[in-house]
C-alpha cells in the first residue's frame, strides 16, 4: 500500500485542559478555500507516539495505518493555509491520543477536501441565531463568528455553551470579548458542576430552553420562520434540544430539504 505522505506542520498546541487542546497546523499547499463550519480531515499513522495521560489502545492499529477523522475548522473562512481546531482527547482512542502528543514543527497529515454542511450562510438574513454547543462542539461557532458577525447587525447571535467546570469553557475569553464588542451578540456559558466563585448559569442547556430562558431573557421564542437554531456537541443534548424544538414546528435541515435547525454530533 502507498504510504500517503504528510502534508502540514504544527503551528501552534494550546493546552485548554489536560484533554482539550487548540491546534493550529499550515498546511504545505493553500487549499481552495472553505465555509465557516465545515471540516476538515486531520491524521497520523499508527506508528506515532501517543499522549503520556492517555490510556491503552482499545482498538489497537497496524503502525502503516493512516488514522484520519474529520474535526470542525474554527478559523476565519478566509484562511487558506493556517486552521485552527479545538479536539478533545478520547484516552483510550486512535487518533485523539497521537494528536495530543504532537508539539510545534511536528507534521501531519491534513485532507485537501474541506466538506460539511452545517453552514451559517445559508440562514436567511436577519433571522435570529442561536448556537447551542457542549465540549468541542463550539468550534464551528467560532468560525462563523469570526466571520460573519460583523456582516449581521440586524440578527440576534446567541452562543450557550454548556460544560461541566469553568475551565472546560473552549474560547471564553474571545466570547465575552465579541459580546462587549458587538450589541447584536450574546454569550451564555452554563456549568454543571460550577465551582464556589462562579456566578454564571448553573443548569444543563436543555433545562434552560425548556424552561423558557430565551423568552425571559432575550424576548425570543422559537419560530421557525424568525429563529434558526444550531446545535452542536454531545448525541443526548442534540437528541433533546431537537425534540424539543420539532415541538414548535422546526424541521431538521438537510441539503436536499431545507429546514431550520442544523445538528453536528461529536
Amino acid at each position: 500500500m502507498e504510504r500517503i505522505p504528510y502534508n502540514a506542520t504544527v503551528r501552534a498546541v494550546t493546552v485548554v485542559t489536560p484533554d482539550l487542546m487548540i491546534l493550529q497546523i499550515a498546511t504545505d499547499e493553500p487549499r481552495q478555500g472553505f465555509l465557516a463550519g465545515q471540516n476538515m480531515l486531520l491524521g497520523l499513522y499508527g506508528n506515532e507516539g501517543r499522549s503520556l495521560n492517555s490510556e491503552p489502545e482499545a482498538n489497537p492499529v497496524p503502525h502503516e495505518q493512516l488514522l484520519r477523522r474529520p474535526y470542525a475548522i474554527a478559523s476565519h473562512s478566509t484562511e487558506t493555509s493556517l486552521f485552527e481546531f479545538y479536539i478533545s482527547q478520547v484516552k483510550s482512542g486512535q487518533l485523539s491520543p497521537r494528536l495530543f502528543n504532537l508539539k510545534v514543527a511536528d507534521r501531519l497529515h491534513a485532507g485537501e477536501t474541506i466538506r460539511g454542511g452545517f453552514l451559517l450562510n445559508e440562514t436567511p438574513d436577519g433571522s435570529d441565531i442561536i448556537m447551542v454547543a457542549t465540549g468541542t462542539g463550539i468550534a464551528p461557532y467560532i468560525s462563523f463568528l469570526r466571520t460573519h458577525i460583523a456582516e449581521r447587525p440586524e440578527s440576534k447571535m446567541i452562543v450557550i455553551q454548556g460544560a461541566a467546570h469553568r475551565e472546560d469553557l473552549g474560547y471564553f475569553s474571545e466570547l465575552v470579548f465579541l459580546e462587549k464588542s458587538y450589541p447584536n451578540f450574546f454569550y451564555v456559558p452554563t456549568l454543571t458542576d460550577a465551582d464556589d466563585g462562579w456566578e454564571g448559569k448553573c443548569s444543563r442547556i436543555e433545562d434552560l430552553l425548556e424552561n423558557d430562558f430565551l423568552q425571559n431573557e432575550f424576548n425570543i421564542t422559537p419560530d421557525p420562520e424568525w429563529t434558526h437554531f444550531f446545535i452542536s456537541g454531545k448525541p443526548d443534548m442534540v437528541g433533546r434540544i431537537s425534540r424539543w424544538l420539532e415541538q414548535f414546528g422546526y424541521r431538521r435541515h438537510h441539503p436536499d430539504d431545507p429546514g431550520e435547525y442544523y445538528i453536528e454530533e461529536y
